[in-house]
């Protein structure tokens, strides 16, 4: 079988509108993103890892985090990230392309390799584990070829479809081959998908501190030790239990 590169772009910038300068917030004995490019980079199914932030000045130190990080840094447009996303991948020259966001600092590279194994396994456009969601949101890992992303760059005209990226894939599904990745049951048979593991406002922050700060020293913990300890102590997952997931439209 020909090889393959495979890149992960996780996405990132300091002007959120809910929770300004987010990845560049302590957790643990790290950032917020460099907590998600180590736990990123501890794939095993990945050639290299990538931040794509934005070339506005106010991510400036992000890119300079990305440096004293070591990590590839690519800066594009800050609204259409789309773009932004079809220029690192040709930048970098990715045959595959696994998409995160630097908002999810449980991320898991065992999950995101198994994501990857089942799109070079079965050869659709896409594969995920966002289309039936068995998994926390937070764990969220799409992968798909750059092919696809070719396509839905030069075809999605909705800025929804061209701020997040890949919703125009998924939506046609008559035009792209997608595969849905579910999750293993945890224990008890809970369909896990209800908790909230990505960080959008200080709440979110919050629960993510009190998990690593509960597998102190530890950062390399997998998402299974998060639910065991969710088991343990259910009131972590009230922390930020309220907080509502925007809409695509909403930005």
């Amino acid at each position: 079988m020909e090889s393959v590169k495979i890149v992960a772009i996780v996405q990132a910038r300091m002007g959120s509108t809910r929770l300004p300068g987010k990845a560049l917030c302590e957790l643990g004995r790290r950032t917020m993103l460099g907590q998600v490019v180590a736990r990123v980079g501890r794939a095993g199914s990945l050639d290299e890892v990538v931040v794509a932030t934005t070339d506005l000045a106010g991510d400036d130190p992000l890119a300079r985090h990305c440096a004293a990080l070591g990590v590839a840094c690519f800066r594009g447009s800050a609204e259409d990230v789309l773009h932004r996303y079809w220029h690192a991948a040709r930048e970098y020259q990715a045959d595959v392309v696994v998409r995160v966001t630097a908002d999810c600092p449980l991320i898991d590279p065992g999950v995101l390799d198994d994501v990857v194994r089942r799109f070079l396994a079965e050869g659709p456009d896409y594969a995920a584990n966002v289309l039936d969601r068995t998994y926390p949101r937070g764990l969220d890992t799409e992968v798909f070829s750059v092919e696809t992303l070719r396509r839905a760059h030069r075809e999605a005209e909705l800025p929804y479809q061209r701020t997040h990226v890949t919703p125009y894939v998924y939506e046609h599904p008559e035009r792209f081959a997608l595969l849905s990745v579910s999750g293993p049951s945890v224990s008890g048979g809970e369909n896990p998908s209800h908790w909230r593991w990505t960080v959008d406002e200080a709440a979110d922050l919050e629960f993510v501190r009190a998990v690593y700060a509960k597998m102190a020293p530890r950062d390399d913990f997998t998402w299974r030790d998060v639910c065991r300890l969710l088991a343990e102590e259910p009131q972590l997952a009230e922390i930020n239990g309220h907080v509502r997931q925007k809409r695509l439209e909403e930005g």
